[in-house]
């Protein structure tokens, strides 16, 4: 069974969930998922978890992210990208030039921000969007993002490109039709691309027929990305002792003298390895304890 990150290209056309699906076929393993939904008409990296790596999803999530979105401005929709139903279009004279860059930039920070009501938030245990696919509506509350960088790639009125850094849980289709908004004049999502989730970088990314092609030549491990390359900011440690490899084995606590660290630790987490040096868990560090205690067990 392969453990690891996959970094694929997802292409237009696939949910995040289909991707996965044919993965399972493809690699012939059940264990796999994926860490960060795009919707079926963006493209760009799509973090994908195999085997042990499947752990990992929230972490990977919680890592930022960075998008190339064109906004179509003077339309807005009920999607807040071009995929939805037209609901109102801008016949006066569109914003310069000028006002559209600051409105962009208003939005570098971030801001508080509601979730549409086409996204798969859950909100009383129901998707939103099998909600606003019956017609319906729902009060939601906003949630702060966070947009470290925006910047503007290309304006060719009505069309702005820009790119977008920021953290999980950040609707681009919406931060366009904010935008959109705060100009008067509306504005939709025409294309979003996803260039970076992490460290995974879109010039790395592999389209699905990529990946079967070196699947079948037996060539798939090449592009996997071990488990431990994503914590390497984290000291490493070897168990010292038969003792401490046997509770790291059983997922239990161990005190910064069982792994013969400095009473306050080496960090708030370490990458904790048997003897060989093979790397089986993450341990978060409990200082009034003096224990380091089991944050991801990779066994």
């Amino acid at each position: 069974m392969l453990n690891g990150i996959l970094n694929v290209y997802k292409e237009s056309g696939f949910t995040s969930n289909d991707v996965v699906a044919k993965l399972r076929g493809i690699l012939r393993q059940r264990k796999i998922g994926h860490a960060g939904t795009l919707d079926p008409a963006a493209v760009g990296v799509l973090p994908v978890l195999l085997g042990g790596a499947t752990r990992l999803s929230e972490w990977m999530m919680d890592h930022e992210k960075t998008y190339r979105a064109v906004l179509l401005l003077g339309v807005s929709t009920d999607t807040q990208d071009m995929t939805g139903q037209v609901i109102r279009t801008w016949d006066g004279q569109l914003p310069d030039e000028d006002a559209v860059r600051s409105a962009v930039f208003s939005f570098q920070g971030g801001y508080d921000q509601l979730p549409p009501m086409y996204s798969a938030k859950q909100v009383n245990g129901k998707r939103l969007y099998d909600l606003a696919r019956q017609g319906k509506e729902v009060a939601r509350s906003k949630v702060f993002v966070r947009i470290p960088s925006i910047r503007i790639e290309k304006m060719a009125l009505p069309e702005v490109t820009i790119l977008v850094d920021c953290s999980k849980g950040t609707y681009i289709r919406t931060l366009c039709h904010d935008i959109g908004e705060a100009l008067g004049c509306g504005g939709a999502m025409k294309e979003l691309i996803r260039t970076r989730a992490g460290g995974l970088m879109i010039e790395d990314a592999l389209p699905l027929g990529k990946i079967e092609e070196m699947a079948r030549a037996g060539r798939i491990q090449e592009q996997v990305i071990p488990l431990e390359e994503m914590f390497l900011d984290f000291l490493r440690v070897r168990t010292p002792s038969e003792a401490a490899q046997k509770k790291l084995l059983n997922g239990n606590a161990l005190t910064t003298e069982e792994l013969s660290l400095p009473p306050g630790g080496a960090g708030d987490m370490i990458r904790l390895c048997k003897a060989d040096g093979s790397f089986l868990a993450l341990y978060r560090f409990v200082p009034e304890k003096g224990q380091y205690i089991p944050y991801r067990m990779f066994l």
